[in-house]
């Protein structure tokens, strides 16, 4: 195979990645892992997203930082830096499968019911970001799935959409960095990685900021139902890997 099919392919699979994270905020792992682990081996995929991820918090935070619900996002960080223990200790005591599949139906059950009736689950105050966050500081550490709980808390919060994909990020930079070094530190990043992520960097910014316009085009009252679908296909994935 020619080696310039793969990081052609790969930067095609990024910048679709970027393209929806910079619309919605979220959702580029979604996309780039299964799609990057069928060109290039796990090693290569995993920390090439994880460089995706605070790549891109960092460029819309640029622009919107001052959108990010601060309160909610301390709390949110401080609480997965307190769940992340006790994920490590529960890392080889419960079957990922099984914890997949719980957070999989969780996770479409609550997005079929916010299309059917939206607008009935509401969170009126900030102080269960503790919560979310601890839930996902656990799924996080054991599983690297930390930000369904935060994504999730983000929609009962009813953010406006510039307030929702910036506190998203405002909460991934720190921790989608603490990921990113941490894979440094275990030697992850490879020539390839580093080739690969050099390569897109050019397409992924142009993705963020078409992504950015489509978002802002978005009617305020269709985003949230934007967001539920593509939770709702969150969900899916997760239950295809889970099953």
């Amino acid at each position: 195979m020619n080696a310039e099919i793969p990081i052609l392919a790969a930067i095609a699979i990024l910048f679709a990645a970027a393209l929806v994270r910079g619309a919605f905020g979220f959702g580029d792992a979604l996309i780039a892992m299964p799609l990057l682990a069928l060109i290039v081996p796990m090693t290569v995929a995993t920390p090439v997203v994880a460089f995706l991820g605070p790549t891109i918090a960092l460029i819309l935070l640029v622009r919107d930082w001052r959108h990010v619900e601060l309160k909610s996002t301390i709390r949110l960080i401080l609480s997965t830096l307190a769940g992340i223990p006790l994920g490590l200790f529960y890392l080889k005591r419960i079957d990922e499968h099984a914890m997949n599949l719980v957070l999989a139906l969780i996770i479409i059950l609550f997005s079929l019911y916010n299309l059917v009736r939206p607008g009935l689950l509401k969170l009126r105050t900030d102080k269960f970001a503790i919560l979310f966050g601890f839930i996902a500081g656990i799924l996080g550490a054991a599983y690297n799935t930390n930000g369904p709980p935060v994504v999730l808390y983000g929609t009962l919060r009813d953010w406006k959409p510039e307030s929702f994909r910036a506190t998203l990020q405002g909460y991934f930079l720190p921790t989608g960095g603490a990921i990113l070094v941490g894979q440094g530190l275990a030697g992850l990043w490879t020539r390839p990685v580093i080739t690969t992520t050099v390569y897109a960097l050019p397409f992924i910014l142009i993705a963020v900021i078409l992504g950015t316009a489509i978002g802002r085009r978005i009617p305020a009252s269709k985003f949230s139902r934007y967001v539920y679908g593509l939770l709702l296909v969150l969900g899916a994935v997760l239950l295809i890997r889970s099953i």
